[in-house]
């Protein structure tokens, strides 16, 4: 079984924030996860090939015609943070 202490370390490093309720939903299905994959060690897998999807198709092709894109305005009408016509967001690497 998952402990709390597994999951509010998980959550942490995600950067989530859970409650209490979510904490104890998510111990019991990543327990749940778990057992299901020691379950699949247990088959016998040796003489089994791998699975290779061969489709002799080939992918369907727009034609590939310029439009029009979003104005700077348009772009940033919903962003929570903006400043002189660009996205304010959290800093993601250090100065150093």
């Amino acid at each position: 079984m998952i402990d709390r202490e597994t999951v509010e370390k998980v959550a942490q490093l995600a950067k989530l924030r859970l409650t209490e309720e979510e904490v104890e939903i998510f111990s019991k299905q990543l327990s749940d996860i778990l057992g299901f994959i020691e379950k699949l060690e247990e088959l016998d897998t040796e003489n089994v090939l791998p699975f290779y999807e061969m489709i002799n198709q080939e992918s369907p092709l727009r034609e590939d015609i310029p439009v029009e894109g979003l104005t700077n305005d348009d772009a940033l009408k919903n962003a929570p943070q903006k400043e002189y016509g660009f996205f304010i967001v959290p800093r993601v690497v250090s100065a150093e």
